[in-house]
């Protein structure tokens, strides 16, 4: 546990963890199961890392769960993930809210049932005073679509004359942003051997560092957790400045 609390001492209380939680569906396909007992699977691994960042020290911890391209998957395979995700929202939150982790959503709730969208509501509204870890949850989200609605809500205030164009800025973006109540990312890890963000956070993401981990999520486990910590600890973060 040497490395889990040296995570935890850093001087920064703020860290923030990123998660793409890929391959369950490669994960089902070797093992000759449907691709939905590898999202159970996956699920499951979620509980546990969670449970993982809590006694690291991780303060924030953000999961790439359903992305606004998810709804190009067969139409059972979606519905089978709906059906995790309103099942994880009955069963977990008091569990969470028992824990002290306050459970946030971002992404576009729009094409989500009225059903899920209670739910989230209420996750949310029952755990919104937590503060030993943020679990933000992204489902139906793009990091494009994400920077497109923050300038398009920018461009109404200066069109109505409550915002000056001189004035927009980087922090003007930022405070946007579904994320607005989070720090940027530190640290974003993707499982599965793929070397791509797929749209995940991008503007959050500008400095973070990337580990990539072979494994496929539901094989994930807390000690590729750690090695992906300690694979960041021994990174210089130098946000543009020389190495020192």
């Amino acid at each position: 546990m040497a490395l889990a609390r040296s995570f935890a001492d850093r001087q920064d209380p703020s860290l923030h963890v990123g998660i793409i939680l890929d391959g369950n569906g490669r994960w089902a396909r070797a093992r000759g199961l449907p691709r939905k007992a590898g999202h159970r699977r996956g699920a499951e691994v979620v509980r546990e890392v969670l449970k993982g960042c809590s006694s690291r020290g991780i303060r924030y911890l953000t999961i790439y769960a359903f992305s606004s391209e998810n709804w190009k998957r067969p139409q059972g395979e979606v519905a089978d993930l709906m059906g995790l995700l309103r099942l994880y929202l009955r069963r977990e939150v008091a569990d969470l809210r028992g824990n002290g982790v306050r459970i946030a959503f971002i992404g576009d709730r729009s094409r989500l049932s009225r059903e899920i969208n209670a739910l989230i509501t209420e996750a949310e509204e029952s755990t919104r005073h937590n503060a030993t870890l943020t679990l933000t949850v992204a489902v139906n989200y793009g990091g494009r679509q994400e920077i497109v609605d923050a300038v398009r809500r920018i461009a109404e205030q200066v069109r109505d004359g409550d915002l000056d164009a001189d004035e927009v800025s980087e922090e003007t973006i930022q405070r946007h942003l579904q994320t607005r109540d989070l720090p940027d990312l530190d640290l974003v890890i993707r499982t599965s051997g793929e070397q791509r963000l797929s749209n995940f956070l991008l503007w959050q993401s500008a400095y973070t560092e990337l580990v990539f981990v072979p494994t496929l999520w539901p094989d994930f486990t807390l000690d590729h957790l750690d090695e992906a910590i300690g694979e960041f600890q021994r990174r210089e973060r130098r946000y543009g400045g020389a190495r020192s």
